[in-house]
């Protein structure tokens, strides 16, 4: 397979998870955010008991790997070409700082205790606090998607045949510095 076309795969692949990611975390905000949080305890006992089967917890770890790994996999194969390079370095830096570190450091716990300590743990102040931070927080998720997916969505515009230099440099390497 050519560089050009697992470049194009890369692409399209994070184009389609990002995507994914900030859609499932957009219907996560108007469908179930509202049933989670909204009179925290008792919403986060009912959360418990219907989300046993399947939830965000199952859904959105393999596909931020996928994410992950077509930003490597992308930033590798667009190196080359300045003028994608950057697009694709973009969507990587705003969905690792948003998505990935910002659930690490800020989502994870709350969720432990929010969801994983035993009932009654936490007084009926605390999780209310703990729960709005979370809502809070998830603004900044849901932006840091949004921006992540536009980014991604401009490299495989300009891969594409947007840009004059970025087209050139992927048919004919030898005339992008003649645009340069």
């Amino acid at each position: 397979m050519s560089r050009t076309t697992l470049t194009s795969i890369s692409l399209i692949v994070l184009v389609w998870a990002s995507m994914m990611s900030f859609g499932g975390v957009a219907a996560e905000t108007v469908m179930l955010y509202p049933n989670i949080f909204g009179d925290p305890p008792a919403s986060l006992d009912r959360a418990r008991a219907f989300l046993v089967a399947g939830g965000p917890s199952d859904y959105f770890p393999p596909l931020g790997a996928t994410v992950v790994l077509s930003c490597l996999a992308a930033t590798a194969l667009t190196w080359q070409h300045r003028g994608l390079r950057w697009w694709v370095l973009g969507a990587a830096a705003v969905y690792v700082a948003c998505e990935f570190l910002f659930s690490v450091l800020f989502f994870w716990p709350r969720n432990e205790i929010m969801f994983s300590d035993p009932a009654g743990t936490h007084s009926v102040e605390y999780l209310r606090q703990v729960a709005e931070e979370f809502v809070a927080g998830h603004w900044v998720r849901l932006g840091g998607g949004a921006v992540t997916a536009a980014l991604a969505f401009v490299a495989l515009l300009l891969w594409f045949g947007g840009a004059p230099t970025v087209r050139a440099e992927r048919v004919q390497p030898e005339r992008a510095e003649a645009l340069r």
